[in-house]
């Protein structure tokens, strides 16, 4: 600039706004915290609602209902993941007009609690079973009681919104109460009974497990091949041949009761010829194998293919009516315990993929075999009490009294006990072993305990799932099932829609529902069995509606230790019937049964509950399709008669940035509360936005940091809109059709976004919201129309066109952080407030403004793709020019612009196509392309040829035209010559 040219920086349209940059979340997410509490933000969302009640404004209900979890614990990123999805989807349906409520809840009964009051009294040297119930279960409450107020701080500083006041805990005493009705309607339509069946049983816990609790990880377990030897007839063509069983679980061979082959499978009779020095084999012996798998057989027995022979077929027929004699059968000191002949016949489980082609049976430890003979009436000949509650055998059995198959504590992480061994040394003094081995497979584990499980025979309290129920709410079914399977198929839509098949496959397949748990701390099973009776006689259960009634009154004023209490039979039963002719049941619900009751006690009973008692949305993990989704379902098909949802929406499992599972002992677990002191909420609730969270998600480091970057490109665009709304007034407005092409095309953009972004939020489909949001901000706004208007705002006076360029950022302010405010509900705060720093403003008190259908212009839109085509090949020709070094900013060029396509010459003509490509000059041409010209290949018929801008550089707006210095002030255009005034 010359020495007597003035500096006009202080003329120009600058920027202001003391909106920083640096974001430093960390620090001010808790004051807006606290300012949100202040004002009750969730309250007056309320009021809100109130108010308008009646009128145009009414707003519709909108309830997620909250999945509890389970209070014990500090939250990890499945939690973080978990409620910001939730959060999202209320506060979204909020701001599209509903009344979107959210009650957050906690899961308070159960073994994890009762176990770590356990290790407290352990500690103390106490006994739990010498403490009184009562007293205990006052220990396992105020335990949940402090973990529920840890984690509420924890989820609201994530920024979560919701009824925190007063949230829903399954172990408040009305809680109790409905958890409690619910079992007594079981109790009173007849779907409840009394079983002995082989469960899902934790030897370590001494509880029955639901399969919820149930996960699978590999485990290394004994296998052996074991000799059943023919009995009967003795003589037979199979007399004194032996018939080979396969099993994993070595300590179910006590418990034997039968052996079971395949109606379509091919065995046949193998005799050995001869043996290797070791092998358990011996010459003459004759096995019955199926074909397919006695090559292996053998091999597993050292014997080649040179030590035995096939003789013959062996048809099922000949199998039919053969009796087994157990290898254990007649030893010295078994005292008849194996005697008796094993029975043998045909079951459609038994394959030849693996094994021998025989399964042998233990129905106390195997359900398949239990259904089996059930089916047959045969359940009193083949059930056996061999296994204790700690997974020990029964003191008296032979050999293997108290010794157990898990151990009470892993050995560097080995829960085997030592039961299998005993019953492998054992079957091999006899002679009973053909092999023995070791297989690594899936089994079943506590997800609580991570100790492998057992099938064992107990009697426990089932809802029958396929019995009929008389309450007259058959719209859907009268089974449990048959209402289930109707409400996933009619009344409930899926996000994504593979979680329908998968609850549809699990209900369709699943037993019926184990309710009881031999623990303490949980809603009792209230009932009374008749003394004396059996399960199946008509009047085992004393079912009467006054002592049903006397129940809970009592559990409302007392909560469920009233139950164990002296006197509540007496108390309970009253008048009804003789106390002392019942006995009272002990055993504490499933604590999937209370979570599944919540619908009862949350939905219908609460006033910020729903009309009906259903829920738009449940949200969780994929895991609760076999969990809260799958026992809530259940729960209400048996009281209510259909699913307590309409929607059910599952995102996936966190994984590192590999993909492996987060584990401590990997050092790869990533903690919210670390992430928050590192980057702030907001950066962790833009990482569950930008991901497919229908799918397993990562998280890490790096992706972190990219997350952050993200968000960093983001606040910068929001930064330049408040810098230049600064000054922005109603008397600044300009109507649509009075502004510039360029802004009523932003305009059309917004006006597809609006549908864009409702459709994403009502689909519950975040990704596609922020994606859409973040490309139009960084992209169409900063990199196309901020770059292209920057120059109007700052330097303009106080042109239509500037004045137009305020309206549409104003318009891009309303809708660009009431969009995203369900998703960054820190940083939109900070910048509604920056704009509108009122003392109760906020962001989050106003919906997502109406967009005019007339913004709306698919012909502009269409006229702009062809301008904006045009315009990438001047700024990839123009790029070339300075990566050269030949100009230093594109204010220095004025190309010419060859067109071949006389309807695009005519739109770009019909613009300031200069202004649009930031050149202070440019020519447009529908001459043919010279050779030279540049092209795009993607953009054909457009050729641009460079030339430099003519003129000098206006001192003001820095673009170079023939007019500078021709004007009143010194050293500039036209253009600000007459801003100057």
């Amino acid at each position: 600039m010359c020495a007597e040219t003035p500096d006009y920086k202080d003329t120009l349209n600058l920027p202001k706004t003391d909106f920083p940059m640096r974001a430093g979340l960390p620090k001010r997410e808790p004051e807006w915290l606290e300012r949100w509490a202040r004002i009750g933000i969730y309250d007056r969302l309320r009021d809100k609602a109130v108010e308008a009640e009646g009128t145009a404004a009414a707003r519709k209900p909108f309830t997620l209902h909250d999945g509890p979890p389970y209070a014990n614990g500090h939250l990890h990123i499945g939690h973080a993941l978990n409620k910001t999805i939730k959060d999202m989807i209320v506060r979204s349906h909020q701001m599209m007009g509903f009344e979107s409520r959210y009650v957050p809840g906690w899961d308070c009964h159960g073994l994890p609690i009762e176990w770590k009051i356990e290790e407290q009294y352990r500690a103390k040297g106490l006994d739990k079973d010498d403490v009184p119930v009562v007293d205990f279960r006052q220990e396992c409450r105020k335990f949940a009681e402090g973990w529920v107020d840890i984690q509420r701080e924890e989820f609201k500083r994530l920024g979560i919104t919701g009824n925190w006041a007063d949230p829903y805990l399954t172990m408040d005493f009305h809680a109790e109460r409905v958890i409690a009705e619910e079992f007594m309607k079981f109790l009173m339509n007849g779907t409840l009974y009394q079983g002995s069946k082989p469960v899902m049983w934790s030897p370590v816990e001494e509880t029955a497990l639901a399969e919820a609790e149930v996960e699978y990880h590999d485990k290394e377990s004994f296998t052996v091949w074991v000799k059943f030897k023919v009995a009967e007839p003795g003589d037979g063509p199979l007399a004194g041949a032996y018939v080979v069983i396969w099993t994993t679980t070595p300590w179910t061979m006590p418990s034997n009761k039968a052996v079971v082959f395949g109606e379509n499978i091919a065995y046949g009779l193998y005799e050995v010829t001869g043996t290797p020095e070791e092998s358990w084999a011996n010459v003459g012996d004759k096995y019955v194998l199926a074909d397919n798998l006695a090559a292996d057989v053998m091999t597993r027995a050292r014997l080649d293919d040179s030590m035995y022979t096939r003789l013959r077929d062996v048809p099922v027929s000949e199998l039919e009516g053969v009796k087994l004699t157990h290898p254990l059968a007649g030893v010295e000191g078994g005292n008849g315990e194996w005697d008796d002949l094993r029975d043998f016949r045909a079951a459609d489980f038994v394959t030849d993929t693996e094994g021998t082609g025989f399964v042998h049976c233990a129905p106390s430890h195997g359900m398949e075999e239990y259904e089996l003979y059930r089916g047959l009436g045969m359940l009193d000949q083949v059930i056996t009490y061999n296994v204790m509650d700690d997974g020990s055998f029964r003191a008296d059995l032979p050999f293997f009294g108290g010794k157990r198959i898990l151990r009470a504590k892993p050995k560097k992480g080995d829960w085997e006990g030592d039961a299998n061994a005993a019953v492998i040394a054992k079957l091999a003094e006899v002679g009973g072993l053909l092999a023995r081995g070791k297989i690594k497979h899936s089994y079943p584990h506590s997800w609580r305990s991570k100790a492998p499980v057992i099938y064992r025979n107990t009697p426990q309290w089932f809802a029958a799932i396929d019995r009929t129920i008389g309450d007259g709410q058959d719209s859907y079914g009268t089974t449990i099932r048959s209402r289930a399977l109707t409400s996933i198929d009619e009344l409930v839509k899926f996000t994504p829609q593979t979680g329908r098949n998968r609850l549809y496959s699990m209900i369709e397949s699943r037993p019926d529902w184990v309710l009881s748990r031999q623990r303490a701390w949980g809603v009792p099973l209230t009932c009374f069995v008749k003394k004396g009776a059996l399960p199946t006689d008509p009047d085992f259960l004393l079912r009467d509606a006054a002592v049903n009634a006397r129940i809970a009154e009592a559990f409302e004023t007392e909560g469920a230790d009233a139950w164990y209490k002296d006197g509540a039979k007496a108390r309970f039963i009253a008048d009804a019937a003789d106390p002392e002719a019942y006995e009272q049941i002990f055993d504490v619900l499933d604590v999937w049964f209370d979570s599944g009751s919540t619908h009862a006690f949350v939905l219908r009973d609460r006033a910020d509950g729903t009309e009906d008692g259903i829920a738009d949305v449940y949200m969780e993990g994929t895991d609760q399709h076999r969990g809260w989704f799958h026992s809530s379902l259940l729960q209400a098909c048996g009281t209510i008669g259909r699913a307590p949802y309409r929607n059910v929406v599952t995102h996936g499992f966190t994984l590192d940035e590999k993909g492996n599972k987060m584990s401590k002992s990997l050092g790869n677990t990533i903690v919210p509360e670390e992430v928050i002191k590192q980057y702030g909420a907001d950066i962790l609730r833009l990482w569950v936005a930008q991901t497919d969270y229908s799918a397993d998600q990562r998280i890490g480091p790096e992706i972190l940091k990219g997350v952050a970057d993200s968000y960093r490109r983001l606040r910068n665009t929001l930064r330049f809109m408040l810098g230049s709304l600064g000054e922005f007034s109603e008397a600044d407005r300009v109507a649509p059709d009075q502004m510039p092409e360029l802004e009523r095309w932003v305009l059309h953009r917004l006006a597809e976004l609006d549908k864009v972004v409702r459709d994403g939020y009502a689909a519950f489909d975040f990704q596609s919201v922020f994606q859409s949001v973040f490309t139009f901000a960084t992209v169409e706004l900063s990199a196309f129309y901020f770059d292209i208007r920057k120059d109007a705002l700052y330097c303009d006076g106080d042109t239509p066109r500037r004045r137009a360029t305020l309206t549409v950022l104003d318009a891009l302010f309303h809708r660009l952080t009431t969009w995203l405010a369900p998703i960054l509900v820190f940083t939109m705060e900070e910048v509604w407030l920056e704009r509108f720093p009122g003392g109760e403003s906020s962001v989050h008190l106003v919906d997502f403004p109406d967009t005019p259908e007339e913004w709306f212009d698919a012909e502009l839109a269409a006229k702009w793709a062809g301008i904006r085509r045009v315009r990438r090949v001047v700024t990839a020709a123009l790029e070339i020019q300075r990566s050269e070094k030949v100009i230093g900013a594109s204010l220095e060029a004025a190309p010419m612009v060859h067109v071949e396509d006389a309807a695009v010459l005519a739109a770009l003509k019909s613009v300031d196509f200069a202004d649009i490509c930031i050149t202070s000059g440019l020519t447009l041409t529908g001459d043919p392309e010279p050779q030279e010209a540049f092209r795009l290949p993607e953009v054909e018929g457009v050729g641009v040829v460079f030339e430099k801008a003519d003129g000098e550089k206006c001192q003001r707006c820095w673009k170079i035209l023939p007019d500078v210095g021709h004007h009143a002030h010194a050293g500039v255009c036209a253009r600000c010559d007459a801003a100057l005034g």
